[in-house]
């Protein structure tokens, strides 16, 4: 049996793997914080946190589809209470750990059973679901929060950040159901990835460099 330490570095080296077939884009960075140098991570998005009001919405886990809720009715609430624009808001979004599954398309939540294994319920609430539950919205939902699935969080300008760590055991996954190479493997996790969730080097990564771009925290599932 592996240590949990033992098995966070053997996740950690297949996203040294992983870093090699990620494009960079680094941001323009003050003279207080390194430039990015150690790998092909993308960055960009760190010159897109620009609101007056920021946040980083941290989703270790799935409940739900919480985490995407919080973060689009924060920005409802502002508006509603202050008047304020949507382009005065910068939600962050860290899917990481068990809460990466979320940026998985519906095809990926079928073929292995995420709903059963993270205990998911259907909409119906009867059985469990096959579909990502932040891809869209069960028919009577309120009219209010008809919007507030991950692409349309995308879309309003949000971004939405996956933990590498995490996406590596996913391609581990893949590999071994299929008896693919890697390279395969992380070619169909990628095909599978939500389109606009950008991968970082790990979920800690991402949260703190939110909050170093000004986001406060929260913990949002």
């Amino acid at each position: 049996m592996t240590t949990p330490r033992r098995d966070f570095l053997r996740r950690a080296g297949a996203v040294s793997l992983l870093a090699a077939a990620v494009s960079i884009d680094a941001d323009a960075e003050s003279p207080s914080h390194p430039v990015p140098h150690g790998g092909p991570w993308d960055l960009s998005w760190t010159g897109r946190v620009t609101g007056r009001f920021r946040a980083v919405f941290d989703s270790p886990d799935i409940s739900g589809g919480d985490a995407v809720f919080r973060a689009m009715v924060w920005c409802d609430q502002y508006h509603e209470v202050y008047g304020t624009k949507r382009s005065d808001m910068s939600p962050v979004l860290v899917l990481r750990h068990r809460g990466l599954r979320l940026a998985m398309n519906d095809a990926f939540w079928k073929r292995f059973e995420i709903g059963k294994e993270s205990k998911v319920l259907s909409p119906e609430g009867k059985e469990w679901a096959e579909a990502n539950p932040v891809l869209s919205v069960a028919p009577d939902t309120p009219p209010a929060f008809s919007c507030y699935t991950l692409p349309q969080f995308i879309a309003d300008g949000g971004i939405a950040l996956g933990c590498g760590v995490a996406f590596a055991e996913l391609v581990a996954r893949i590999k071994q159901s299929a008896s693919l190479s890697d390279a395969a493997a992380d070619q169909i996790a990628r095909d599978s990835l939500v389109p606009g969730v950008i991968l970082q080097p790990s979920g800690v990564f991402a949260v703190l460099r939110a909050q170093e771009a000004g986001c406060k925290y929260i913990l949002a599932s």
